[in-house]
C-alpha cells in the first residue's frame, strides 16, 4: 500500500470501511505528519490529538461491533480525518476567529458544519489557520504564524480557507471543508493546486458567517481531485439530494462525478466588476492558465468562445458594504479594538458609521446585480475565467510587511487597509460576484509555472455554472484529469 497520506480520499475511505486500515492508524499517521510539517507550514492553529485518537478508537470499536453482528452499515466518512477552519465551533475546542481581540474560550457545542461531518463519521484533528474573521484572501493574523504555500514556503496559501488548503496540499489531511463568502474556497484552492468547489446558495445546510445579510457564505470541499471533492460534498449535503423517480435515493455527487458530461458551450471572459475602480492586468501566468484550460476543454469536445460580460460599476461599493456588515456588529470590547488588524478595524469603523438604509440599498442593488449577471451568463452552459489574476503572493505582500519570516503583532502590521483591500481585489477579481449571484463554481489547477505538474507555482481556472450544476462542474474537472 502507498503511504496513507498518498491515498486519495476515496481510496482511504474504502480502506477504512474494509478494515484494511483502522481509524486510529489513519489519525496517528496524519497527526504525525502535522507534528512534523506544521511548524514550517502554519496550516493549523490548534491540534486536538488526544480527542482525535479517542474518537478514532470509538470509531474502530463501532466498526468491530458491526463486523461481529454482520451489519455492514457505517457512516459515509467513517474514520476519515478532517479539520475545521478556526471560524467553525467544535465542542470543547477554542474558536479564535483568527483574532487577538476576542476572548479565546472553548466552544460549548459543535457548529452546524462540524456537527454534519462528525455525524458522517469524520474525525476532527484540529482547527486551521484563517485571517481575522475570515475577511481576507490571505491567511495571516496576529495570533499565530501565517499559513504558507506547500509549493513555495515564501508564498501565501490564500484565504480565508488558507490553512485548510495548505493542509490538504501538503498531505496533512485527505480533504477538508472550507467556506466561501467572496472566494475563500476557490482562492486558496487555486493558490495551492487543489480542486475547490463553491456550491450554489442553499445546497449545503451549514454556512460560516453570522450577519451574512446578502447570503454570500457557503461551505464546500477542498480536495486533490474532483472525486475526493464529490465524496466530501455528499457528506455535506447529507440527505438533501432528494430521491430519484420511483422513490430510490438519487445518485450522489461521487457517482455523478464519474460520468462524462455532455458537450458544452463555454463562454470565456476576463471581465470583472472590479476593473473600473481597480484597473488591473492579469499576469502572463494567469493567461497561460486560461489558455491551458481552453485547450483541455476543447480537446474534451467542448466549444469555447469569447463572452463579454457587462457589470454595473456600483458593484464594488455595494459588495464591500454587504461583506463588511458582519464585522461591524461583532461583539468586541472597546478596550480590545486596538488588537484588531488595521483592515478589520478600518472596515469595522466604516460599517458602524453606515446607516441601515445604506446597507438595505446595497442589498437591493446586489439582488438586481444577481439577476442581471445570471441572465448574461445564461447564454452559455458554463463561464470560464482564470481563478486568480496573479501567482500566489508572497507572505506579507497584502499587508505591506514585505517579509515572510514570522507573524506580526499589531504594532508591526502594515497600516494601509485600503491598499491591502485593493491588492486583494486585483489578485482575485473574478471571485466575489459568484457569491453575490449564489452560483456554483469550481477552481481547477490546470497549469504550473514550471511547465509540469508539481513544478513551480500552481495556477488555475474557474468554471461557473447555473444553479444546480455542482455535479456538472465536478464532471468537467474529472474529465480534464483532476
Amino acid at each position: 500500500m502507498a503511504e496513507i497520506h498518498e491515498l486519495s480520499a476515496v481510496h482511504l475511505r474504502d480502506a477504512l470501511r474494509s478494515g484494511e486500515l483502522s481509524a486510529r492508524q489513519a489519525a496517528e499517521h496524519f497527526l504525525d505528519r502535522i507534528n512534523a510539517e506544521n511548524p514550517r507550514l502554519g496550516a493549523f492553529i490548534t491540534v486536538t490529538a488526544d480527542q482525535a485518537l479517542t474518537d478514532a478508537g470509538l470509531a474502530d470499536d463501532f466498526h468491530a461491533q458491526r463486523s461481529r453482528t454482520g451489519e455492514n452499515a457505517l457512516p459515509p466518512l467513517h474514520g476519515m480525518p478532517v479539520a475545521f477552519k478556526d471560524l467553525t465551533d467544535v465542542a470543547g475546542v477554542v474558536t479564535t476567529h483568527g483574532s487577538a481581540a476576542l476572548d479565546h474560550r472553548p466552544a460549548l457545542s459543535d457548529g452546524a458544519l462540524a456537527a454534519i461531518l462528525k455525524a458522517a463519521g469524520a474525525i476532527s484533528l484540529g482547527k486551521t489557520q484563517v485571517p481575522e474573521f475570515g475577511l481576507t484572501a490571505y491567511s495571516e493574523n496576529h495570533i499565530a504564524p501565517p499559513s504558507r504555500n506547500p509549493h513555495a514556503l515564501s508564498r501565501s496559501s490564500g484565504g480565508s480557507s488558507g490553512g485548510s488548503a495548505a493542509a490538504v496540499a501538503a498531505g496533512l489531511l485527505p480533504f477538508a471543508p472550507g467556506s466561501d463568502g467572496g472566494g475563500s474556497i476557490r482562492i486558496p484552492a487555486a493558490a495551492c493546486g487543489l480542486v475547490g468547489l463553491k456550491p450554489g446558495r442553499g445546497l449545503v445546510p451549514a454556512g460560516e458567517s453570522a450577519g451574512d445579510a446578502a447570503g454570500l457564505v457557503v461551505a464546500g470541499p477542498l480536495a486533490r481531485s474532483a472525486a475526493d471533492a464529490a465524496l466530501l460534498l455528499d457528506a455535506l449535503v447529507s440527505d438533501t439530494n432528494g430521491r430519484a423517480p420511483g422513490g430510490s435515493p438519487a445518485p450522489g455527487y461521487l457517482e455523478r462525478a464519474s460520468r462524462e458530461p455532455s458537450k458544452l458551450r463555454i463562454g470565456v471572459s476576463l471581465d470583472s466588476p472590479w476593473q473600473r475602480i481597480f484597473p488591473f492586468t492579469p499576469d502572463r501566468e494567469a493567461l497561460d492558465a486560461l489558455a491551458a484550460g481552453v485547450k483541455l476543454l476543447e480537446a474534451a469536445g467542448h466549444e469555447t468562445m469569447e463572452a463579454p460580460v457587462s457589470y454595473d460599476n456600483r458593484y464594488p461599493d455595494a459588495f464591500t458594504t454587504a461583506w463588511t456588515a458582519g464585522v461591524g456588529s461583532a461583539r468586541i470590547a472597546p478596550q480590545r479594538e486596538a488588537l484588531l488588524t488595521p483592515l478589520t478595524r478600518t472596515f469595522r469603523r466604516r460599517a458602524q458609521q453606515r446607516s441601515a438604509s445604506k446597507l438595505n440599498e446595497s442589498l437591493a442593488f446586489l439582488r438586481q446585480f444577481q439577476r442581471d449577471t445570471a441572465a448574461q451568463y445564461a447564454a452559455w452552459d458554463l463561464m470560464l475565467m482564470p481563478a486568480l489574476a496573479q501567482t500566489p503572493r508572497p507572505v506579507g505582500w497584502f499587508t505591506g510587511t514585505g517579509h515572510g519570516d514570522g507573524y506580526w503583532p499589531a504594532t508591526e502590521w502594515g497600516k494601509d487597509a485600503d491598499g491591502d483591500y485593493r491588492r486583494q481585489c486585483e489578485f482575485a477579481p473574478w471571485s466575489s460576484m459568484v457569491n453575490v449571484c449564489g452560483l456554483p463554481a469550481v477552481s481547477i489547477p490546470v497549469h504550473w509555472t514550471g511547465g509540469a505538474p508539481g513544478s513551480g507555482l500552481p495556477m488555475g481556472i474557474q468554471l461557473i455554472g447555473p444553479m444546480g450544476s455542482e455535479a456538472l462542474l465536478l464532471q468537467v474537472a474529472a474529465q480534464l484529469g483532476f
